[in-house]
């Protein structure tokens, strides 16, 4: 383990971090909110902190392995969750316990959108403008940012890259070099948050919160500078730009950037993995809609379909913006949502949860196995757009199930122990674990009731989940730490 390496990256990288305070200063400024000053204290502290970690280490020049990256990517988000918590903390305005405040940020960087504030309407445009932004910059990773523009990290770029990015198969690059590769996944994402962000002002939104929701849709982040979230704006052209973008926030981002480079649409038709996204969503959409008017929720069918498809896409990719209390909904409409949430969006998209091609693989190896019943002598492989899948991705999947679910019941049964209901147990550990947001019972709106320790649990299960379970519990195993 190159301990002295992993010191000297996570002092750059939380240098590199500290440049984010500087915005919302600016907005501070430019609004005359008055609160510039917790964000210039954060610059100081989160700076200095990086800088002792990088100067005793700074000539250390060695490569980084894949266990190392692994530990930068974990040790990482931690400190970020932290670090990202100062402004917040220093303020006095919204008033947060050290637990909230560090609970607010790792749900933001996490893009998970589970909030504790209340008042949002109220708070400075500062404050508000800083929450926007670190989902967004959480949303394509930090961790690939700083890959992206650090060439120093260019030798052991992989290993962080490996480490961050979602998805059961890591391996495949757009570029020939990892650099290339990660500006060209932001180059992508920046502009269809900025393509976001215009649909947003055309549609009646401030420039403000044009920018601020975009940076929520496309991260799939869900916070809004507004307690009831988009639905503050009742505007059917709102919700259809952000239906549009939140989806598209859910598709790979390598496939965005391959689209975008060919100029060729047709790409996404030959995607395995969008087009299973895709009729899926439409399902549900479809399913919802029609209940939702027949149930007499919604008076005509259009009015139904506005709102099952905004909160269908919503949680699916994990968003977690809301339209409609969905919590209300008749019969197992809830926590259908909630359970869509765990087969979420693609590999390598923002969005959390599972992702769609682990379900797929998953789904098409029970049928291989079907079919082994009826035919035990036969080779079946199973396979992903005409082509055999490798029976170590297969095994990595099925481990990955496995894991996820031991964590997720782990975390439950903990929560239930804390005092929540199963209800809500349930459904904070499902909407943190998959970075979600709203859930059920208690925590349909905001955590803000929920004990301190059951938030330590849930900061707990956004990072799990923001790094796929894998980052984490390797630090666990004594087998990682040995030389």
């Amino acid at each position: 383990m190159n301990l002295s390496v992993v010191q000297r990256i996570l002092g750059l990288m939380l240098l590199m971090f500290s440049l984010t305070m500087l915005p919302p200063i600016g907005v501070a400024l430019a609004m005359g909110d008055g609160h510039w000053y917790p964000f210039l204290l954060a610059f100081f502290a989160v700076a200095a902190a990086g800088f002792l970690l990088w100067l005793p280490v700074r000539g250390v020049r060695r490569d980084l392995r894949l266990r190392d990256g692994f530990l930068v990517v974990a040790v990482f988000w931690i400190c970020l969750g932290l670090a990202g918590a100062a402004p917040l903390l220093i303020s006095d305005v919204p008033a947060l316990s050290f637990t909230d405040a560090v609970f607010e940020a790792v749900s933001g960087f996490t893009t998970t959108g589970a909030t504790v504030i209340t008042g949002l309407d109220g708070l400075p445009k500062s404050i508000l403008y800083y929450r926007q932004q670190i989902q967004w910059l959480g949303g394509m990773g930090i961790i690939v940012l700083a890959v992206a523009l650090m060439p120093v990290l260019g030798i052991g770029g992989m290993s962080l890259y490996k480490a961050e990015t979602p998805g059961p198969m890591k391996d495949q690059k757009l570029t020939p070099r990892i650099t290339q590769t990660a500006k060209a996944l932001w180059i992508a994402y920046v502009l269809l948050t900025a393509a976001c962000a215009v649909g947003f002002y055309l549609a009646g939104m401030s420039v403000f919160d044009a920018v601020g929701h975009a940076f929520a849709t496309l991260s799939t982040g869900g916070f809004s500078p507004y307690d009831a979230s988009m639905g503050h704006f009742d505007s059917v052209a709102i919700d259809a730009v952000a239906t549009v973008f939140m989806f598209l926030g859910g598709v790979n981002f390598a496939l965005h950037f391959s689209a975008l480079r060919r100029q060729d649409l047709r790409l996404y038709a030959r995607d395995t993995e969008f087009l299973a996204y895709f009729l899926l969503s439409a399902a549900i959409i479809g399913c919802m809609t029609a209940y939702l008017w027949l149930h007499g929720d919604y008076e005509a069918p259009l009015q139904a379909l506005r709102y099952a498809s905004f909160q269908v896409v919503s949680i699916q990719t994990t968003t977690g913006f809301t339209t409609a209390s969905f919590a209300d909904w008749p019969g197992a409409l809830p926590a259908l949502l909630i359970l869509l949430s765990f087969i979420a969006g693609c590999a390598g998209s923002t969005t959390g949860g599972m992702k769609v091609i682990r379900w797929l693989l998953v789904f098409r190896q029970g049928v291989a196995d079907l079919k082994r019943l009826v035919h035990p002598s036969a080779q079946i492989p199973v396979k992903l757009a005409g082509r055999p899948i490798p029976q170590q991705v297969i095994n990595g999947v099925a481990g990955f199930f496995a894991m996820y679910f031991i964590v997720f019941g782990a975390l439950m049964l903990t929560l239930m122990m804390l005092g929540l209901d199963q209800v809500t147990a349930w459904s904070a550990v499902a909407t943190t674990l998959n970075n979600v947001g709203p859930g059920l019972g208690d925590v349909a709106v905001t955590f803000h009731t929920v004990p301190d320790a059951a938030k330590w649990v849930g900061i707990v299960a956004m990072i799990a989940g923001r790094l796929e379970i894998s980052a984490l519990l390797l630090l666990l195993t004594p087998a990682f730490w040995r030389k």
